[in-house]
């Protein structure tokens, strides 16, 4: 194996202990609930002022308090920001000031049962008729977000610009105020919408772009010859239109272009760059481009001009380079740009990022104060040999105050998605500082699947669950424990989505190595998962078809081969369970049938359910039980 910045890795993981040794403090659970979460809310037209806010966990009341600050960027002055300012332009308004855009729910379906029976006013039912009948964590009521226009004025009532049209915008279930905005004119709108129905909407990623024109009063398709995602839409103030574009429908995970109009003809500006972008802005004066991409483990900022005068596209280019992930891009102010940073130490906060040198300036300090008071995980990247002679990037977190001759017990990490980035980031339940901190070194991968290291390396894994990503994991886990500090008789596995997946499949597959395992909303019965999930295309493009296909040779491996329910029978090792009851991903019928499995086959085994919670665990003292739950499970297993 060889190790990439190795003086400095060196120096951070085995001189922890040395550099905090004033500092009595680790990482707790109560002490990562009580960290602020630091979010931009924008920047002044000025750009002297930067407007963020602050949420911070209250365990009483289990909720969130939230406080709102303005940052003046030359002195560092930071100051109370009340409702009644206005140093953040509303993006809602029209550039021209004269309209406003709202969203609003407009009920069009009857779905309940008095919707369709008045005088069953006590029945709970529903009826639908196709398989759009819930998403995420909601069902389906019959209503569609809708964007209305109206006078900032007041004098005419508002338009629904979708035209009572049976479709959502913001795009259900997470999106915002990205998905419309404003021509600098004030004239259009153009918004994200995916306007097909039933079957078609579960098995389709093709979202549009469409232009509501508020002259004519008509709507044009922008994006038509695109089949998948098109989202994103943002103009520059010089009126070229930006947006971001999938080709192929029905992969989420597909590689995402940054695209532009020009003089009426839609160029792709990252078609011959490989990777894959994340966000993006535009420069400050329309020429260029900024936007974030997940590179080698972790999240780096980078930058594309405009075509030249020939419309040949300019290269990409790397700004940063760190041990760090830049996260949510805020403005460009001239020679800086305002971003989020954050790594597996810190949670998020606001830099200046020059954009010539990639220097960064701290901004905000909300939680300096808790991190100087506790001692640091030392962390370590490696480059580990695995099969078909590649390498996998693999991040090592070692506990505050390691000492090379002990042996401490390690956890095999396996990442979500399956093609979500193992980077930099700082997660209020997967942490990885917590986990060092209570004394275990931590083996993430960056196996095959996870965008970072181009294209073909991000595109592997599908329909190839059980395949070359495990033995990724494998090759990560065993070149790690053949250290003298590693204890490979206290071996454990955790991980949740994909990497719960991964879990159920190596619990039937690890010839002996681990001692325990934690699978959190994992699917465990490929068959079952297909009937109940709630987006098909992504079991449509991952699985390769539907079980029933039996002339499908992709998607019988992953039915058979691929589904944990098939290795079952050679489950040996203790195993917790965690499953929300609202996940309607990963249907809580996954965690049911695994826990079953393992309790009748005499294994040791533990269900931790959130009835409340979805494919995540949103509410504080659920976060706090889960972390608490988690350590108390690997106490059992793999410390006693």
């Amino acid at each position: 194996m060889k190790v990439i910045y190795a003086a400095a890795i060196a120096a951070i993981c085995f001189s922890a202990a040395t550099t905090h040794t004033a500092k009595a403090q680790t990482m707790t659970p109560e002490l990562l609930w009580q960290l602020g979460r630091v979010s931009a809310v924008g920047m002044s037209v000025d750009n002297k002022n930067l407007v963020y806010k602050v949420s911070t966990p209250v365990m009483a009341s289990n909720s969130f308090e939230s406080a709102s600050f303005a940052l003046e960027l030359s002195s560092g002055e930071v100051r109370p920001y009340g409702k009644s300012e206005n140093l953040v332009p509303d993006t809602d308004i029209s550039p021209d000031g004269k309209w406003k855009i709202t969203t609003k729910d407009v009920k069009m379906e009857s779905v309940f049962g008095i919707d369709i029976y008045p005088d069953l006013s006590s029945s709970k039912a529903m009826v639908y008729n196709s398989l759009q009948h819930r998403h995420w964590d909601s069902w389906e009521d019959g209503a569609y977000s809708h964007i209305f226009i109206e006078s900032t004025g007041g004098k005419s009532e508002a338009i629904d610009i979708m035209i009572q049209e049976p479709f959502d915008c913001p795009i259900k279930p997470f999106g915002g105020s990205e998905d419309y905005t404003w021509n600098p004119g004030g004239t259009a709108v153009v918004y994200v919408a995916k306007k097909v129905q039933g079957v078609k909407y579960v098995t389709s990623t093709n979202t549009d772009l469409y232009s509501y024109d508020l002259v004519t009063g008509t709507t044009a398709n922008i994006t038509v010859d695109n089949t998948g995602y098109d989202t994103h839409p943002l103009y520059s103030p010089q009126g070229a239109l930006a947006w971001l574009s999938m080709a192929t429908d029905g992969n989420e995970a597909d590689k995402n272009d940054l695209k532009v109009i020009l003089n009426g003809r839609t160029i792709n500006l990252t078609a011959e760059w490989d990777g894959t972008v994340d966000s993006f802005i535009w420069n400050q004066d329309g020429t260029a481009f900024y936007f974030t991409a997940a590179a080698r483990g972790t999240v780096q900022l980078f930058s594309v001009a405009l075509p030249n005068k020939r419309n040949v596209p300019e290269p990409v280019k790397q700004i940063t380079n760190g041990q760090w992930d830049v996260t949510s891009l805020v403005k460009h102010t001239g020679k800086e740009l305002i971003a989020g940073r954050t790594d597996m130490n810190h949670a998020n906060e606001l830099y200046a990022i020059d954009v010539k040198t990639g220097n960064m300036r701290q901004l905000t300090h909300v939680n300096d104060k808790i991190y100087s008071s506790i001692k640091l995980s030392g962390i370590e990247a490696r480059w580990i040999p695995t099969s078909f002679g590649k390498e996998v990037f693999t991040w090592v977190i070692y506990p505050p105050d390691f000492d090379p001759s002990k042996k401490y017990p390690t956890l095999l990490y396996t990442q979500g998605g399956p093609q979500s980035a193992l980077s930099q980031f700082y997660s209020f339940r997967w942490n990885f500082q917590v986990m060092a901190a209570q004394g275990y070194i931590i083996v993430a991968p960056n196996r095959r699947g996870m965008p970072g290291h181009g294209v073909s390396w991000n595109a592997q894994i599908s329909k190839d669950w059980g395949g070359e990503n495990m033995n990724d994991y494998l090759s990560a886990i065993d070149a790690v424990a053949r250290e003298p500090f590693v204890d490979n008789d206290r071996l454990g596995c955790v991980g949740a989505s994909y990497g719960g997946y991964s879990a159920f499949y190596l619990a039937g597959n690890h010839k002996g190595r681990f001692k325990s395992f934690i699978s959190h909303c994992g699917i465990y019965n490929l068959q079952s998962m297909y009937g109940n999930t709630e987006e098909l295309f992504f079991a449509n493009w991952e699985m390769g078809g539907a079980y029933w296909e039996k002339d499908n040779s992709a998607a019988q491996k992953s039915f058979t081969e691929f589904s944990p329910i098939n290795h079952v029978a050679k489950w040996d090792t203790p195993i917790m369970i965690i499953q929300g009851g609202k996940d309607y991903r990963v249907p809580e019928g996954q965690a049911f049938e695994a826990f079953t499995a393992a309790q009748l086959r005499g294994i040791k085994s533990r269900f931790l359910y959130f009835p409340e919670e979805n494919h995540w665990i949103l509410q504080p003292q659920n976060g706090l039980l889960w972390q608490r739950e988690f350590f108390k499970w690997l106490d059992e297993t793999l410390k006693s």
